[in-house]
């Protein structure tokens, strides 16, 4: 599956999802309706080398465009696409666009893998959610529903907010949040004899239905992403 997911991205383009909140009085009073807000958040840290980027933006851009991806939507939804790492520096690569279809997913897919890779470090987890905590009371869409969904190999290390802390405050204001653990070699080092899924777990999740879901590799990511995208959806 993840190696036809990334052949189906060779032509480039991609869609994706969103959710707005009930509680999120920022929004205008005009603000289009969509089904969900959805910010997919991965790992640009330094632990990722070239070759996982391109993987790890490969495998986002393919699910999103994926056609069971988009069977899945009920409606149109919002997405906005950032990477973290360094804390304080989530950075917000894609803004909130509007996914109905095919057309809109690949469009939003193309953007995705030309866009150039912002420099991060370290991992901060819960800075990069309080990030996307804001990045949603901003959006210019109303939902019922938001969803962070954030990837990464290794725990929250540097953040200003601790991940918990953060969680909170989102769960707070009405988002869920779901992450992809990639439980890539490098990762166990950091974990001792606990494993990232257990720290995602206990750390980063939280609200309805929150789960958690684990890559292997980077080369395993397009599957999960999909796998994850489809279950948010359904």
């Amino acid at each position: 599956m993840a190696s036809s997911l990334l052949l189906s991205r060779r032509g480039f383009g991609g869609g994706l999802l969103g959710t707005a909140l009930a509680a999120a009085p920022r929004a205008p009073a005009q603000a289009a309706e969509v089904e969900l807000l959805l910010v997919l958040l991965n790992d640009g840290s330094g632990s990722i080398d070239e070759e996982e980027y391109k993987l790890q933006r490969e495998g986002t851009a393919s699910a999103i465009e994926h056609p069971q991806v988009l069977r899945s939507l009920r409606g149109p939804i919002a997405v906005a696409y950032g990477e973290w790492g360094s804390p304080g520096g989530a950075q917000l690569i894609l803004p909130w666009t509007r996914i109905a279809g095919e057309d809109d997913a690949g469009a939003f897919a193309d953007r995705l893998v030309a866009a150039p890779r912002p420099p991060q470090t370290w991992n901060a987890i819960g800075d990069a959610l309080a990030s996307a905590t804001d990045w949603i009371r901003a959006a210019h869409f109303r939902a019922p529903h938001a969803t962070i969904d954030l990837a990464g190999d290794g725990p929250d290390m540097r953040s200003t907010i601790p991940a918990p802390v953060a969680r909170d405050r989102a769960l707070a204001a009405g988002i869920t949040i779901n992450a992809l653990a990639i439980q890539a070699a490098g990762s166990q080092a950091f974990m001792g004899p606990r494993n990232l899924r257990q720290h995602y777990e206990d750390n980063v999740i939280g609200g309805p239905g929150a789960f958690v879901m684990t890559a292997s590799d980077r080369v395993d990511f397009a599957h999960a992403i999909f796998n994850k995208l489809v279950r948010e959806l359904a």
